[in-house]
């Protein structure tokens, strides 16, 4: 069935919008050979965008003739403002942006573990208030939020989760009802899936699994494309899957005993002082993330004590190797299950191990599965959440600002 004169032209808007979403400005006859859309009807779609305020002549080309056809095209980038919020334990980062993503202004607050529930939603909050006022915005259109924990399928709404504060669903609550903008909600490893997936080491991958190294252990599935989150939002919480080598099993309320165990920050730190290791950590990045990037350092020879094996150097290889090994046992089960093809080393201990640690996790999975699975570290580190924020912000307000009208 042809599609109505009306329909198509809202499929062509969005084509073109997406386009210039995608590539940036783009001149008319850019758009004609992108969307292979004649002459007249992108001009047609090009005077109706502009007509409604979303798109807007941004510069000329470089081409060699001048005049109408060298009009560069661009979405209007203020015709919306976007927060991303960051949401840990242990504080609060957030970013403004325009509609495109262009950051305008960046702020973060730490909230102790003894801080209240309230007092902790009101740093929060303004931290935002004063983030929007530096980026000088009279208001946000959408808010992604980054956040550790369960979020509801159906609702969407971060979930009452046992080990994390009260505050972080108090936040999301105030923000709804103190903002005039639509909040969304996404589980921090989900949204560093999001960013692998469209900015990062995953780009050529429609499936793959996000091994998320922070202060915590966790995982995020992308099947054919699409994020999979699972009945109750739970897709990815490996750090309750029981493995060998720890001192028990986990529980429905404590993932001590499962993966947890052996892959947080805490278990890698430990770990490290065992092989002689120690690091003092940068900012709010976890400890262990310090004590990888000094073993990988010292047995690739890069931290200005020279190339000789020495006890050192000994000890730096024996940290990786059984790091290596406990993350092939994870990403060993996460295979067997989903046969992924590939296994990211994500996270702030992801981003400090790099290509050795991810040679060596890939060199042992080899030896415990028979399905062909690739290990590669990710180049994001822990400020793939609040990218990840403002990816699904961006996302949330183009689909109602792109609709059709």
């Amino acid at each position: 069935m042809a599609a109505s004169p009306s329909t198509a032209r809202a499929i062509n808007d969005r084509l073109a919008l997406r386009l210039l979403q995608q590539e940036g400005p783009l001149t008319a006859g850019q758009l004609k050979q992108l969307t292979g859309l004649s002459r007249p009807t992108v001009a047609d779609l090009v005077e109706r965008l502009t007509a409604a305020g979303l798109v807007t002549v941004v510069g000329e080309s470089r081409a060699q003739r001048r005049g109408p056809n060298a009009r560069l095209y661009g979405i209007v980038a203020r015709l919306a403002h976007l927060a991303a919020l960051d949401v840990r334990t242990e504080g609060v980062s957030v970013l403004v942006s325009d509609l495109l993503g262009g950051v305008l202004a960046e702020a973060s607050v730490p909230i102790g573990g003894e801080t209240g529930t309230g007092p902790a939603v009101e740093q929060s909050v303004a931290l935002v208030e004063r983030a929007v006022k530096e980026a000088g915005a009279a208001s946000l259109h959408t808010v992604g939020i980054g956040a550790p924990g369960l979020i509801d399928p159906v609702t969407g709404e971060l979930r009452d989760s046992q080990g994390l504060p009260e505050w972080h669903r108090r936040l999301v609550a105030a923000l709804q009802e103190r903002l005039p903008a639509q909040v969304i909600v996404e589980n921090e490893t989900n949204l560093a899936a999001l960013v692998e997936q469209r900015e990062g080491v995953a780009r050529d991958r429609d499936t793959f699994v996000l091994l998320w190294l922070g202060h915590g252990a966790g995982a995020a599935v992308v099947l054919d494309g699409a994020l999979r989150r699972g009945a109750s939002g739970g897709t990815g919480e490996i750090g309750f899957l029981p493995v060998p080598g720890t001192s028990g099993l986990p529980s429905a309320t404590d993932c001590e005993g499962g993966f947890h165990s052996l892959a947080s920050s805490a278990a890698v730190t430990e770990l490290a002082a065992r092989c002689g290791l120690s690091a003092e950590a940068e900012g709010d990045e976890p400890t262990a993330a310090a004590v990888v990037r000094l073993a990988v350092a010292r047995v690739t020879g890069d931290d200005g004590t020279g190339t000789g094996r020495g006890p050192g150097k000994d000890g730096a290889e024996r940290f990786l190797d059984t790091l290596a090994e406990r993350l092939a046992v994870g990403a060993a089960s996460v295979a067997a299950i989903l046969d992924p093809g590939c296994v990211v080393l994500g996270g702030e201990i992801g981003q400090a191990g790099g290509e050795v640690l991810a040679g060596r996790v890939g060199r042992r999975l080899a030896r415990m599965t028979p399905l062909a699975t690739e290990v590669r570290a990710t180049a994001l580190g822990g400020g793939a959440v609040l990218r990840g924020a403002l990816l699904i912000a961006r996302d949330g307000a183009q689909d109602e600002l792109f609709a059709p009208r």
